[in-house]
């Protein structure tokens, strides 16, 4: 277990300091959004009254043209806001990171846990996806990275054309101090199946072939299929106390989206959690709530990232 930070220790030092400041700042945005909201509808309802009266347009075109506009007015006016917020995140997040002796950053591109898990199939196939509250450093000694990840994949034709959210959750990347002899992959039941819907005897995945391996736990067959190119290195690493530890994991977050890779020296996990660290709020009042939240969260999965790691690949094999 990682010492989590001391929430009343963080508002008694800078970031308390900081945040007192930032008041001023977010009554501010508050104030600019208010008036944007304004100016927005003086200027956009009048448009639309004109254009009705003096064009006659199709009905469809004139409901398409106020969405539009009606959109873009609120994104303009809603945008002191969303920066205000965004800032006070990347402060607080940027604070809890400096006491865990972590780098932070909210905007970040894919990284190597993402590209693992995507060229090992763990992530649904997508044709958008947006990545941020990247956290990485050591814990404990143990080299890590998360990063949240939200992919969306477009559904439907014409009118029905729509994107859907097909993972919203971290992946992220626990290192260990020898690296593995093959590659394992534990994934949800049935996630290869033949033509005829069994389970396949082999997977391709990067360049290997990992062969199906046979694992006795009582909660296992029902929930997880693990794939390998080493079986003996496999039924080490995913024992059932691993497999208790995922079972409860996915308990915790109401949900059945964990998926694991051993490769070379680090354990890659994806898990469906929804939105998370969303530690800024436009209310200082809310500060303290959600700093506590964030805390645990993040305590929560650098937890888990130890747990994970507490069997070490085999030797002299």
């Amino acid at each position: 277990m990682i010492e989590r930070p001391d929430v009343d220790a963080l508002l008694a030092g800078e970031l308390g300091q900081w945040l007192e400041e930032q008041k001023a700042v977010r009554e501010e945005a508050k104030k600019k959004t208010w008036n944007r909201r304004f100016i927005a509808l003086a200027i956009v309802l009048p448009f639309l009254v004109f254009i009705w009266i003096t064009f006659r347009p199709d009905a469809g075109i004139m409901i398409w043209a106020t969405f539009l506009l009606g959109g873009i007015g609120i994104a303009w006016a809603q945008a002191p806001v969303f920066k205000a917020i965004k800032d006070v995140k990347v402060g607080i997040n940027d604070a809890i990171a400096d006491t865990l002796g972590l780098a932070y950053s909210h905007d970040c591109k894919p990284g190597m846990p993402v590209e693992l898990a995507k060229a090992c199939k763990l992530l649904p196939r997508h044709n958008r996806s947006h990545f941020e509250d990247e956290w990485s450093g050591d814990i404990g000694g143990i080299p890590f990275m998360l990063q949240e990840a939200k992919l969306q994949e477009r559904r439907g034709s014409g009118k029905n054309r729509r994107w859907v959210t097909v993972f919203q959750g971290v992946v992220m990347s626990i290192g260990y101090k020898r690296r593995f002899h093959g590659t394992t992959l534990l994934v949800r039941d049935n996630a290869h199946r033949t033509f005829f819907g069994g389970k396949r005897d082999s997977i391709k995945i990067a360049g290997m072939e990992l062969d199906y391996a046979d694992m006795t736990h009582p909660d296992f067959e029902d929930r997880f299929d693990i794939y390998t190119t080493d079986q003996v290195e496999a039924r080490h690493l995913i024992d059932p106390l691993y497999v208790e530890r995922l079972i409860a994991l996915e308990r915790s977050y109401r949900g059945e989206g964990v998926a694991t890779i051993f490769h070379e020296g680090s354990l890659v996990v994806t898990l469906k959690t929804g939105n998370m660290f969303e530690s800024g709020s436009i209310d200082a009042d809310d500060d303290r709530r959600l700093i506590q939240r964030t805390v645990d969260q993040f305590a929560r999965i650098s937890d888990l990232a130890k747990e994970l790691n507490s069997r070490e690949p085999l030797t002299g094999i």
